[in-house]
């Protein structure tokens, strides 16, 4: 169970009247309810709320669950006076509260900054002592930014318009109903009521005021209270050590991942085969189309690399493979580094932003136009097969690219294969494992990057073809079963 759905279950035993034992001797919650609407009468005479609009009949099915027989079911409207306003001299100073001030969760914590009541009085929400705001909008709903106004410089303030004041109509009751509505019950049942654009929704007064809630004996809601706020703290533990085992868990599979990659590249993970074709042959075919393509114009030459020395190699290979540099077997390049014009329809641009968890993302797109396009692609030409990879901000996350698609990219590098004498599956799992080494080795202070000479000249272990698709193939069984374990 989540430290989430502990807390859930808690609140809802409350709310059914299951965490704490009723009292026989306790004055029934009907004679509360009388206490109520006298109660409210002479507030409404005295100015101190407004004259509210009758109520509808709560009917049978509005009571979502059995409470015990000491209880009644009210509507949150006739417990409470909403969004009630305040007089004051202007110069008073009062207490304002920012949406950004209320924290989310159950914690019921809240910060008001102090303002001269002529500077908040007007096209705010009023809150006093004692009151429960509650947020209307999205997200903040869902995220249960509501309170119980505890503290308010000369006892009265004023809220942002987008939260809900509750009066309660007898003060003790904020310290029960501040959990109530902080449940999943009043939470969900709003969601399915919201109105407004998908970009900003909010929940209806109406709801808020219909909304029917169990009442217990008010000395009852006093033991509920103290019981709640013994658990709480309780289950705030038991989230610290849920999280913690979480993060375990998470950390656990990707380290055997790496553990996998790591045995594959040092050629542990699957056995040599003597009649595979030496990788020193493998890199000579490769050298010589490589120079071939350069003849024909087809590929920049390279700079020349330097010799790899033993201090350079990381690990032990086995004698059938061989070290090489990156730009050795493969042709390495990049994509534009400036920012070209964006335009409403052309070709899409992929940044570091549309390259995660091994897929290329084109939802969240940006777009060049064609003559621009050409001008990048001149030097970064981008094939089905090609890998790519970010070479800004979040350094790596691989790629291989599986669509005939047209686009540019930017910040990103480019591997392309030279005859297909390499398996670029094998080369992405390797990267895997380098881009740690880049991240931890990359230049920039604000905004880390590696750069392209940085890329060429990094080793990889270049086993036989043969054993490179053998590899491949056990690395892809290993974490399909690793991630399978995590489920």
């Amino acid at each position: 169970m989540t430290p989430e759905q502990l807390r859930a279950s808690i609140l809802q035993y409350a709310m059914e009247g299951k965490l704490v034992k009723q009292d026989p001797n306790d004055e029934l919650a009907s004679e509360l309810l009388k206490k109520i609407e006298k109660k409210r009468a002479a507030l409404t005479k005295e100015g101190q709320i407004k004259k509210s609009k009758k109520l509808p009949v709560i009917t049978d099915e509005e009571k979502l669950f059995d409470i015990p027989d000491s209880w009644e079911w009210a509507r949150v409207g006739t417990l409470f006076s909403v969004n009630d306003r305040n007089k004051a001299d202007d110069t008073l100073i009062a207490g304002f509260l920012p949406m950004k001030n209320i924290d989310d969760g159950y914690s019921n914590t809240y910060a008001v900054n102090d303002r001269e009541w002529k500077d908040i009085k007007s096209g705010y929400t009023h809150i006093r002592q004692g009151d429960i705001v509650v947020a209307k909008i999205t997200p903040c709903f869902q995220n249960r930014k509501s309170c119980v106004i505890t503290k308010l410089p000369n006892g009265i303030g004023a809220a942002t318009t987008e939260v809900y004041a509750l009066n309660p109509i007898i003060p003790e009751f904020s310290k029960l109903y501040i959990y109530f509505f902080k449940s999943q019950l009043f939470i969900q049942e709003g969601m399915k009521k919201f109105t407004g654009s998908a970009g900003q929704q909010r929940v209806p007064r109406k709801y808020v005021e219909n909304f029917v809630m169990p009442l217990p004996p008010l000395e009852e809601q006093k033991r509920i209270v103290a019981k709640i706020e013994k658990l709480m703290p309780l289950v705030d533990e038991y989230a610290e050590s849920y999280n913690r085992l979480q993060k375990i868990d998470n950390e656990f599979e990707d380290k055997l991942k790496q553990s996998v990659l790591q045995y594959a590249m040092e050629g542990k993970l699957v056995k040599q085969n003597p009649s595979d074709e030496p990788a020193s042959e493998l890199i000579k075919k490769i050298e010589n189309e490589k120079a071939e393509l350069v003849k024909e114009g087809k590929i920049k030459k390279s700079k020349k690399l330097p010799a790899i020395t033993d201090d350079e190699k990381p690990f032990d290979i086995p004698d059938s493979w061989e070290w090489v540099r990156l730009d050795t077997v493969l042709d390495v390049r990049d994509g534009t580094h400036d920012t070209p014009k964006y335009v409403k329809n052309g070709i899409p641009l992929i940044t570091s932003k549309n390259i995660s968890n091994g897929h290329l993302d084109f939802s969240n797109i940006k777009y060049i136009s064609e003559k621009d396009f050409t001008e990048i692609n001149k030097r970064s030409n981008v094939e089905k097969g090609d890998i790519i990879f970010a070479m800004i901000g979040s350094i790596g996350n691989p790629v291989i690219v599986d669509t005939d698609r047209k686009f540019g990219i930017k910040n990103v590098a480019l591997l392309k294969n030279i005859n297909h004498s390499l398996d670029m599956n094998f080369v992405l799992h390797y990267l895997y494992l380098l881009e740690n080494l880049w991240i931890k080795n990359a230049s920039g202070a604000v905004q880390k990057f590696i750069s392209l000479k940085k890329i060429r000249s990094s080793l990889i272990p270049f086993p036989p073809l043969e054993e490179q698709r053998r590899i491949v193939e056990k690395v892809e069984e290993l974490q399909s079963s690793i991630s399978n374990l995590s489920k």
